[in-house]
């Protein structure tokens, strides 16, 4: 039975994926220097995401839409579910990791991870 809800959840998440591509937001237009300051500003930020989570398909699309060049990292399995379980505290997704200064946070709520990219590149 558990394997049934998984595999049904993962079939759904690729449906999402494929409704998500079909119907992509529009990206934010900036002229040469702003792009590039925002691309700049944007190193500092990396998203850890499933592929097929509704959650994180809602981020990526709100990074699409801002036109923010931003690395996301697989955390299913491997390096980058290690990073984000012993960085962040837990495996839990999306969940973005900023780094300003010296200090990192990591940011776990989708809703708070697109409100505050909203704010800051909007």
């Amino acid at each position: 039975m558990k394997i049934l809800i998984k595999g049904m959840r993962e079939g759904l998440g690729r449906l999402i994926v494929l409704i998500d591509w079909v119907f992509s937001p529009k990206k934010l237009k900036r002229n040469e220097a702003e792009q590039a300051e925002v691309n700049k500003q944007v190193e500092s930020l990396k998203l850890y995401q499933f592929y097929a989570c509704p959650f994180c398909i809602k981020t990526r699309r709100t990074i699409k839409r801002l036109n923010l060049p931003m690395e996301t990292r697989n955390a299913q399995a491997g390096q980058f579910r290690a990073e984000l379980l012993a960085g962040g505290g837990e495996v839990k997704v999306p969940c973005l990791r900023v780094k300003e200064g010296g200090n990192i946070t990591w940011m776990y709520e989708s809703s708070d991870i697109m409100a505050y990219l909203d704010k800051r590149f909007g």
